[in-house]
Parts: C-alpha cells; sequence; structure tokens
C-alpha cells in the first residue's frame, strides 16, 4: 500500500469510528505504530484527523464547543438555581473541584467569603471569581487554553489531575442520555479531562439543566453509575425519574 493511499485509508476509518488508536491503526494497515505516529501528524497538519493521547480523532464528526460567553446567556435561570442549590452541600474544610461550566462559574460567584475551603479547578472564570475569597485556597490545572470554554485541557491539566483527590466534584456536560452510554461532551479533550475528575473524587454531582437530558454527544466521559447525585430544574419525566433512582442516584430538582 502506498503512503497515500495508506493516508486515505486512515482518515476513512477514523471518520467511521470517530476515534481509533495507534495499535489498531498499525494492525489495520500492517505497518508498525511508529509509521502511523508520523502518518498521524502529517494529516492532523493537513487538518484531515486531530491527533489524540494514543491515538487519532475524527474532525468531521466532532463537535464545536459553544463559546463561554454565548452560553452565559443560555438557561440562565436554571444555572442559577442549580448553582445555588450545589453551593448548599458544601462544607468548611471540603476540597472540591469545580469545571468549566457556567454553572460551576455561577457557583463560584457565590462562594461564602468565610467558609475555608479548596478549590481545584481548570476554569479561568473560576479561578477569577475565587481569587478575592482569603479563606479560598484556589489550584488551577494549568495546561491547554481551550479559547471557547476559557479552559485548560489537554495532557499537562490530566497530569495535573492526578496529583490530587478531592471530596467532591461538581460536574457538568453537553449531554445526559440513558441508552446512550450516560454523560457526554462535545469534544475529546474536555471528556477525557473530566474522566480524569471522576476519577480523583470521592462523590460525584451532576450539574444539569433539564435540556441536557436525552442529548448524546460526541465524545463519553462516564456512564450514570459514576454519579452520585444529580441537580437539575424541574421539570423531568416520571419515567425519567425512575430511570435514574434505577441507578441509586440521589436527585434534587430546584
Amino acid at each position: 500500500m502506498l503512503a497515500a493511499e495508506r493516508y486515505d485509508r486512515i482518515v476513512e476509518m477514523v471518520n467511521v469510528k470517530g476515534s481509533m488508536r495507534v495499535s489498531e491503526l498499525s494492525e489495520h494497515c500492517r505497518v508498525t505504530e511508529e509509521t502511523i505516529r508520523r502518518d498521524l501528524d502529517r494529516l492532523e497538519q493537513a487538518g484531515r484527523l486531530r491527533r489524540s493521547h494514543g491515538g487519532a480523532v475524527s474532525v468531521k464528526e466532532e463537535q464545536p464547543e459553544i463559546p463561554y460567553r454565548v452560553r452565559e446567556t443560555t438557561h440562565v435561570e436554571e444555572k442559577k438555581r442549580i448553582a445555588q442549590s450545589a453551593l448548599s452541600m458544601i462544607r468548611p474544610g471540603d476540597r472540591i473541584l469545580l469545571d468549566a461550566s457556567t454553572t460551576a462559574g455561577y457557583m463560584a460567584a457565590n462562594m461564602p467569603d468565610n467558609m475555608p475551603l479548596t478549590v481545584l479547578t481548570n476554569s479561568i472564570q473560576v479561578a477569577t471569581e475565587l481569587s478575592s475569597r482569603d479563606k479560598i485556597e484556589v489550584i488551577s490545572t494549568g495546561g491547554q487554553l481551550a479559547q471557547r470554554s476559557l479552559s485548560f485541557v489537554g495532557p499537562l491539566a490530566e497530569r495535573s489531575l492526578e496529583t490530587y483527590h478531592v471530596d467532591k466534584l461538581f460536574l457538568s456536560c453537553k449531554g445526559v442520555h440513558l441508552e446512550g452510554g450516560g454523560i457526554s461532551e462535545s469534544n475529546e479533550l474536555q471528556a477525557r479531562l473530566k474522566q480524569k475528575m471522576v476519577g480523583i473524587s470521592d462523590q460525584v454531582i451532576l450539574l444539569a439543566d433539564r435540556s441536557k437530558f436525552g442529548v448524546r454527544a460526541f465524545a463519553r466521559v462516564t456512564g450514570l453509575n459514576a454519579v452520585h447525585e444529580v441537580i437539575t430544574n424541574q421539570p423531568l419525566d416520571d419515567d425519567l425519574i425512575e430511570r435514574l433512582n434505577s441507578y441509586d442516584i440521589k436527585i434534587t430538582r430546584v
């Protein structure tokens, strides 16, 4: 197989599956993994796919992130009520993790001034909101700046999270789909980082307004079995509530 033919074959397979690992591509194309890595570098430079940790991701199917400033103007009242309910779960001395969602931004904006906390976040907005709170220790992951979400992502951010352990994770997402694999995000970089967040947290609290349910986004984060509590706004269908209860998930409606 000529190199040009191999490039076409790689792009075709990645587009069909959404993402593939180097080892899989090496086996299908019958070349070494080192050759595949060089191929992926060239294909990324050409804009035909995007490199990921250990493989490649389709750029054809990936959904662009909605800019933070746009998300700030949608479902505002619902998000503020969800954020207020989430704040009531925080106790002095807690070590908490806030993602880069607008709901987490509302939590940070209304965080009590006099409560000692440690807050780990990948969000520029959250870190900025908490910068004036004397009793709150803020730790930022650092990493690659995702401009649309004003967040840090990528391998450096992922490795940073591995250094810590937190009591509570307040997590948002692009979609919650009961039949479609659980919680999902618009792109793989966000999904991978949120997988790490779940892995270092004792308790996972999902913050999701009603519009997130029934949505199956591009990249899977985790199954619903990893979630301990869902905070959402009314109304939720009785059938949906029943199915969430089957996962032993506490539901708070605001």
